[in-house]
């Protein structure tokens, strides 16, 4: 019987308050949603250049990548209209476009990736240390998901390393990508 008091008290407290989550915890939580719709804003940036550059393997695997972080993004918006609270988009900034070599753009992506993984384990201590538990079950798929993303770039990286710039090899790394699938 003390159990049904206590989710009674729960379900009492979710609809007085109209949302699941702290006020903290969905700030936190749009920023992420933010910052995936830039990931999927700077990939399609990286695409572009790519094709620019004739690299049409790189650009499809980054087009395929920037889908990848649209689902990334919509899986937070998802999580965030289902425990009662408003998703937020912000005004996003514009990517950056310019770079020297296909190296320093695969070299962009994985230091990008890096951040992208510091700011989901913040958030997932975040979520721990305020016993959110739910929101802290939730984003482990991203957790994985972060170890497989910067796996992903460390592996093109190293290519690219090996191949130099002999043209020759950026060829064969480039249709290779072609093929990459994303969800490694």
């Amino acid at each position: 019987m003390p159990l049904y008091g206590a989710t009674l008290l729960y379900i009492f407290c979710y609809l007085w308050s109209g949302t699941m989550l702290k006020t903290e915890m969905i700030d936190k939580l749009n920023e992420q949603m933010n910052l995936e719709l830039y990931s999927s804003l700077l990939y399609q940036q990286m695409s572009a250049w790519c094709s620019y550059h004739s690299f049409e393997g790189a650009a499809a695997f980054l087009r395929r990548h920037a889908q990848e972080e649209m689902t990334h993004m919509q899986r937070l918006f998802d999580y965030l209209t289902d425990t009662g609270s408003l998703p937020r988009i912000n005004t996003v900034s514009s990517p950056f476009a310019e770079y020297t070599s296909l190296d320093e753009l695969f070299r962009a992506t994985y230091e990008h990736e890096q951040l992208i993984t510091q700011k989901i384990n913040e958030l997932a201590h975040a979520a721990m240390t305020s016993q959110d538990y739910p929101t802290f079950n939730f984003l482990q798929w991203y957790v994985a998901e972060q170890h497989e993303e910067e796996k992903l770039f460390k592996s093109i990286i190293d290519k690219l390393t090996l191949a130099g710039k002999s043209g020759e090899g950026l060829y064969f790394i480039d249709k290779e990508l072609s093929t990459l699938d994303t969800q490694n």
